[in-house]
């Protein structure tokens, strides 16, 4: 039985993508087929079946790409304000003293009616890991990701990292257009990855604890 799931699950994209195939199949021939009875245009035919088919489907295709790709040039990127060494510098013997929480304790705030969630881990006593997700539109299926690093007691971010996924929204992850739309996912801009990866080396630095959750 769950060989059977596993499949289903794996082939569903083919399958859908089999469905709206058939859908251009039948209804652009039945469309000419039609022009040429009537003595209309079969072109004019042809392309009204064409988008009757296209539209429903892929209207937010080029929309969703256009608009990822404008806010990825825009907003993208990972700074790093203020490196550890100086943070060190300006605060003399506290990294010593900081201890990690082995599991971070987490608080979570929904915003904009449920179209962005903020996720705060408490790293130490000094340092939160801060997720901000929100859709940028109520249209596009386009988010936005942003996470900090910030020293909490002087309210200083250290680094950032700005990426934008589409293909889902943060209100609507099942709904449409969802995992219906896969041809919409994208995780990250061109860099994203890498600059994901960046900041996650800089929160794992700022605990500066070793595994068993003691300073070094």
């Amino acid at each position: 039985m769950r060989e059977i799931i596993g499949l289903a699950v794996l082939s569903w994209p083919l399958v859908l993508l089999s469905v709206i195939g058939l859908a251009f199949v039948v209804a652009i021939p039945l469309a000419v087929r039609y022009a040429k009875r009537t003595g209309s245009s079969k072109w004019r035919w042809g392309i009204a079946a064409f988008l009757l088919v296209f539209l429903p489907i892929f209207w937010d295709w080029i929309p969703t790409v256009a608009v990822h790709q404008y806010y990825c040039a825009k907003e993208s990127g990972f700074w790093v304000y203020k490196t550890l060494d100086q943070w060190k510098a300006e605060n003399p013997g506290v990294m010593e003293t900081l201890v990690a929480n082995k599991v971070a304790p987490q608080t979570q705030e929904r915003f904009d009616d449920g179209h962005g969630v903020t996720d705060t881990y408490l790293l130490n006593d000094r340092f939160n890991w801060i997720i901000i997700k929100q859709d940028i539109s109520s249209l596009l299926p386009i988010m936005r990701f942003e996470q900090q690093v910030k020293d909490v007691k002087k309210n200083e971010v250290l680094a950032r990292y700005v990426d934008f996924a589409t293909g889902n929204s943060i209100k609507n992850t099942v709904g449409p257009p969802g995992p219906l739309k896969f041809w919409l996912h994208s995780g990250h801009c061109i860099g994203g990855e890498m600059n994901d990866s960046k900041l996650a080396h800089f929160f794992i630095a700022a605990k500066n604890i070793n595994e068993k959750g003691t300073s070094k």
